[in-house]
């Protein structure tokens, strides 16, 4: 039987890598929200065209305190100062490691009485992340040591939890205790398309500019509905290393008044108001070494939450579901057949409004404060 914990008496520790906003950030606002006794949150740098802060902030008392240590930042070779920043971290109830290495530090915390629980929290799985070699070796050491030791599991996806325990060839009798948690968002303050979006006909892509995520095609795919004569407008929000390649393109095409390029937001809530802007959200993903099949990719709650209808390839392991469901749209990996799809919703309003309607059903599921009070509970807290 699970001993539970009050979370209003309870100390928490949140670590991670930080780019966008995801499930750390959400379980931050979650535990301040219900009051939790202190949470620290420390974030360090995640991808090569981020910055090099290390951020310690504390929540304790309604006051908020924020440190910033800068250290050389060249990935992945520098994830090896994580386990040290900061140096020194108050006790703790429980801590959350959103990376494997933020948890094995939890590991070593418990053993010298500095935390009562440690927790991991998948975001992705990639097997052989960094190829062949002693890197990944060192990583898959450590990622199967916390599967095995952790208080408790969670991954984004069920698929994700039976990749990852196939990889390091864990039975289940040889892990922590496991959960699914999907991404989420939050219903309550996200702001909403409304049904006159659709007249404005604004198309909008949340992410990373990486290969992976596909933004090529749908740079193509806007010049030939250009050339289709259809009226629309595109903004992307995210930044990356094609960042510079994509305005290029985009300008190269000739669509410098359809497309606008927002690059990296840091405040979710203005995203969440960009999105809300939109009549039709898109994620175009490659499937080509795409790890967004093992997880639950977040800029589709995104997307969801703020009740925008969508188009993707058949690339997330839920693409299929969400197209069931009415709120979906499936694309091939091609930038013609995606201007296709896209042009049916921009010329069909009913077809529009059918899936913007089933988007504010189906979203209800993905609502933070069900997600994460399911499963703190699980984890033992309420």
């Amino acid at each position: 039987m699970i001993t539970m914990y009050k979370i209003s008496k309870s100390s928490f520790t949140i670590v991670g890598n930080g780019y966008a906003d995801g499930p750390s950030q959400a379980l931050r606002d979650y535990l301040i929200k219900n009051k939790a006794k202190r949470v620290i949150t420390i974030t360090h740098p995640l991808v090569p065209e981020g910055d090099n802060k290390h951020i310690v902030s504390r929540y304790e008392n309604g006051k908020v305190a924020i440190k910033e240590i800068s250290l050389p930042h060249k990935p992945p070779y520098t994830y090896i100062f994580d386990p040290f920043v900061p140096l020194n971290i108050p006790e703790c109830t429980a801590w959350f490691g959103f990376n494997n290495l933020a948890a094995y530090r939890g590991l070593w915390r418990r053993r010298r009485g500095k935390t009562d629980k440690v927790y991991y929290w998948a975001v992705d799985f990639v097997a052989n992340r960094f190829g062949k070699g002693f890197a990944t070796k060192v990583y898959d050491h450590v990622d199967k040591t916390v599967c095995q030791k952790a208080d408790g599991r969670a991954e984004l996806s069920s698929v994700g939890v039976t990749s990852r325990n196939r990889y390091h060839h864990l039975k289940a009798s040889q892990i922590a205790p496991t959960q699914v948690i999907p991404m989420g968002a939050w219903l309550d303050r996200t702001p909403k398309v409304s049904a006159g979006t659709w007249d404005k006909k604004k198309l909008v892509y949340l992410g990373h500019l990486v290969e992976r995520q596909g933004v090529q095609n749908l740079i193509k795919a806007a010049k030939i509905l250009q050339d289709q004569g259809q009226k629309f407008s595109l903004e992307i929000v995210g930044a990356g290393p094609l960042s510079e390649e994509l305005m290029k393109m985009s300008k190269d095409l000739g669509l410098d008044k359809l497309v606008k390029f927002h690059g990296f937001v840091k405040d979710h809530k203005d995203v969440e108001a960009i999105l809300a802007s939109g009549m039709l959200a898109v994620a175009p993903y490659k499937k080509e070494k795409n790890f967004v099949q093992f997880t639950d990719a977040g800029k589709l709650k995104a997307y969801l939450g703020a009740g925008l209808p969508i188009v993707l390839t058949d690339v997330p392991n839920n693409a299929q579901e969400l197209k069931s469901k009415g709120v979906a749209y499936i694309a091939e990996d091609d930038p013609k057949d995606l201007a296709n799809v896209i042009a049916s919703l921009l010329n069909d309003k009913q077809k529009w409004q059918s899936a913007h309607k089933a988007v504010q059903q189906v979203a209800k599921e993905f609502d933070w404060n069900i997600i994460l009070e399911r499963a703190l509970k699980n984890f033992g807290f309420e």
